[in-house]
C-alpha cells in the first residue's frame, strides 16, 4: 500500500481528498453515521511517567495587567514583557487553556479559548525552551496540558544546544509546537475530519499570536520548517511513547519573541539543521496515555491526504519581521472608536454560539470596523502587516462570500470581501458575469467590500450551510474562500494545510471581534461545497470554498449551568 501511495502524486492526491471529501444536496462526506459514546476520545492528552509543572494562574488585576482589547492591534501600545514562568503562564491561559466548564444534569466538558469543530480539540500545544525565569526545571521540550494548566516535561537538554538551536533570533525567543490528533475529529466526522484538524490548527494560530500580542511580543511561523523536523523536535517520531495511543502529525512551530527586535533583521523560517542533524540529542520522558478504547484508523483517505500534504524540506527563506509603524493602527480612526474592553475578558468569554435569535443587528459602523481586522495590509503602506497577519509569510489567499441579512445601513444581499485587491481580477473572471461589483459603501475607502447581487439570503445562507438556521438567523454569514489549485501549484501541496490554517486565523479574529461588539459568533464546518460554488459561478477549482462562519445575537440554552475554568485555590496573586 505505501509503495502504491508513493508512486501517486502528492497534488493528485490533494485533489482526490479535496473531492471526496465534498458534501452535496444528494449525499454527505463518508463518515461514521453515528456517535459511538463508548469510543469517545479523552480532549486531553498525557504523557504518563513525565513530570508535571503547574503553571501559576493569574487572577484578572495580577501582573501581567490584561491590556485593553484594541490596543493589541496598535503596534508598540503594549509594553513588552520579559519571558519569565508568569508571562508563559498567561502566554498559554489566553491561547490554549480551559475557558470555563458547562455543565447539564451529570455530563461535564470544557471549553477553550481555542475554538474546535465539535470542541473536540484534535490539537495539541508544546514549548520548546532554554532557561526561564521561574522554571526550575532548565531547558526543555514541554507539553501543555490545558486541564491542569501545566507543562509537562517531555525532553531536557543542554543550554548551550539550545543558543546554537535559536542562532539568529532574539536572546530570549523561544519556540511553541503544534501538532493534530486527527482520530479525536474522525470518531465523529470521518474522512471530512483531516479539513477540521486544519481548521483547527488556523484557530490555534491565532490564539497563540493574540496571546503574544497581550505580553508585547511577537510571533513568526517557521514555515520552511520541514514536518520531519518537527517530529524530530516534539518527538512525536518516537514510536515507542505513542505505542499503542493515537499518533499526534506535526502541524507547525513558530517562535515567539519580545517586541524589541531591530525590524532591519531577516530572521530565517527554519531552525539550523546543521544542529537539529549533529546535536540535538534530548532525553525523553514520558509515554502518551490511550484517548480512545479502539483508536483505529478506518479512514484510510486521512493518512492518503496526511502523507501528501507533508511539508518537505525547501530552500531555506528569510523574511523581515513587519515594519513597527508608531501608533499604526490596521482599523482606520475615522469609522473606529475606542472601545474600553479587557483583552483577557475578551479571550476568555469567547463562545461558539448554538443559536441565533433572527433578529439581531450590528450597525454599519460595527460590521466594517470588524472587517477591517481581517484584511492583511494597509493600502498606505502595503509592506505593513497588522496582527495577527504578521505571522504568515504568504501573501493572503482567502476571501470572504458575505451573506448580509441585518446590518444597519447596509442593504441585505451577497457581498464579497476581497482581501487582496491583486486578486480583484481573477475573482471577477470566476465569479457569474451579472454579479454588480459595487463598492458596498464609500467610506471607509480602505476596505474593499463590494455588493454582488441584492435581496433576502436567509433561506439561502442556511441551505447550503448542510440546512443549519444558524446560517440565516445571524446578522450574517460568510463562506471563506480560497485560491485554491493555482496556490497549491505554486506552493505545493502542502500549503493544502495552509490554506485552511488561513482560515482558521481569520475565524479567531472574527469570534473576539464579535465578542467586542457584544454579539457572538459560530463556525460551520458543513456546508454543500459545490453548490456553494455554483451559487457564486465558480466553475473549476481555481477557487474553492474551505470554511464558513456566522456572527449574529446568541439564544442562550438555560439548562447549560457555567462553571470556572480552575478551581480558586490555583489562583497566585
Amino acid at each position: 500500500m505505501e509503495n502504491m501511495i508513493s508512486d501517486i502524486d502528492p497534488h493528485d492526491m490533494i485533489m482526490t481528498y479535496h473531492e471526496e471529501t465534498k458534501h452535496y444536496f444528494e449525499r454527505y462526506a463518508r463518515s461514521p453515521g453515528y456517535m459511538d459514546w463508548d469510543n469517545q476520545p479523552n480532549p486531553f492528552r498525557r504523557f504518563d511517567g513525565a513530570h508535571l509543572i503547574y503553571l501559576p494562574l493569574l487572577s484578572s488585576n495580577s501582573d501581567p495587567v490584561s491590556p485593553q482589547y484594541d490596543d493589541l492591534y496598535n503596534t508598540h501600545s503594549i509594553d513588552p514583557q520579559p519571558v519569565t514562568i508568569r508571562t508563559i503562564s498567561r502566554f498559554f491561559e489566553y491561547a490554549l487553556a480551559v475557558s470555563a466548564w458547562k455543565q447539564t444534569g451529570a455530563t461535564r466538558w470544557a471549553l477553550r479559548c481555542n475554538p474546535s469543530s465539535g470542541n473536540l480539540h484534535p490539537t495539541e500545544g508544546y514549548l520548546i525552551a532554554g532557561t526561564i525565569s521561574g522554571l526550575e526545571s532548565g531547558p526543555g521540550v514541554y507539553h501543555y496540558a490545558p486541564k491542569e494548566h501545566g507543562l509537562e516535561q517531555r525532553a531536557t537538554f543542554a543550554e548551550e544546544v539550545f543558543h546554537a538551536l535559536m542562532k539568529g533570533y532574539p536572546h530570549d525567543a523561544f519556540v511553541v509546537g503544534l501538532t493534530s490528533i486527527h482520530w479525536r475529529e474522525a470518531w465523529k466526522y470521518g474522512e471530512r475530519a483531516f479539513r477540521y484538524c486544519q481548521h483547527d490548527v488556523g484557530h490555534a494560530i491565532g490564539t497563540l499570536r493574540i496571546a503574544a500580542a497581550t505580553l508585547g511580543w511577537k510571533m513568526l511561523l517557521l514555515d520552511d520548517q520541514p514536518d520531519e523536523n518537527i517530529e524530530m523536535l516534539l518527538g512525536l517520531n518516537r514510536k515507542e511513547d505513542f505505542f499503542e495511543s493515537e499518533p499526534e502529525s506535526p502541524a507547525c512551530i513558530a517562535v515567539v519573541f519580545p517586541n524589541t527586535w531591530d525590524s532591519v533583521r531577516t530572521p530565517s523560517l527554519a531552525l539550523d539543521p546543521t544542529v537539529l542533524n549533529h546535536i540535538w540529542n534530548p532525553s525523553w520522558f514520558g509515554k502518551a496515555n490511550r484517548l480512545s478504547r479502539d483508536p483505529s484508523f478506518p479512514w484510510n483517505l486521512i493518512d492518503t491526504v496526511s502523507t501528501a500534504s507533508r511539508h518537505e524540506a525547501t530552500a531555506r527563506r528569510a523574511t523581515k519581521p513587519s515594519k513597527n509603524i508608531k501608533n499604526h493602527n490596521c482599523v482606520d480612526e475615522s469609522h473606529s472608536q475606542k472601545r474600553v474592553l479587557s483583552a483577557g475578558q475578551i479571550i476568555r468569554q469567547r463562545r461558539s454560539a448554538v443559536a441565533f435569535d433572527g433578529k439581531t443587528s450590528i450597525s454599519i459602523e460595527s460590521f466594517f470596523t470588524l472587517l477591517a481586522r481581517v484584511i492583511p495590509r494597509s493600502e498606505h503602506n502595503p509592506s505593513w502587516r497588522p496582527m495577527p497577519w504578521d505571522t504568515i509569510p504568504w501573501d493572503p489567499s482567502i476571501h470572504l462570500a458575505i451573506f448580509v441579512h441585518r446590518v444597519t445601513g447596509l442593504t441585505p444581499g451577497l457581498y464579497v470581501l476581497v482581501r487582496d485587491l491583486n486578486k480583484l481580477s481573477a475573482l471577477k473572471r470566476s465569479f457569474h458575469p451579472h454579479f454588480l461589483w459595487q463598492p458596498a459603501t464609500h467610506e471607509p475607502k480602505d476596505i474593499p467590500c463590494f455588493l454582488l447581487e441584492k435581496g433576502d439570503t436567509q433561506e439561502l445562507a442556511s441551505r447550503v450551510s448542510c440546512g443549519q438556521e444558524i446560517a440565516g438567523m445571524s446578522s450574517f454569514s460568510l463562506g471563506m474562500i480560497a485560491e485554491f489549485e493555482p496556490m497549491l501549484q505554486e506552493h505545493g501541496s502542502s500549503f493544502y494545510r495552509r490554506l485552511f490554517w488561513e482560515t482558521g486565523m481569520i475565524g479567531q479574529v472574527l469570534y473576539l471581534e464579535a465578542e467586542a461588539a457584544g454579539i457572538c459568533a459560530t463556525g460551520i464546518g458543513c456546508f454543500f461545497d459545490d453548490p456553494v460554488h455554483q451559487l457564486l459561478g465558480i466553475s473549476n477549482r481555481t477557487f474553492q470554498s474551505l470554511y464558513h462562519f456566522t456572527i449574529g445575537g446568541a439564544v442562550d440554552d438555560s439548562r447549560l449551568t457555567t462553571l470556572p475554568a480552575y478551581d480558586d485555590k490555583q489562583f497566585t496573586r
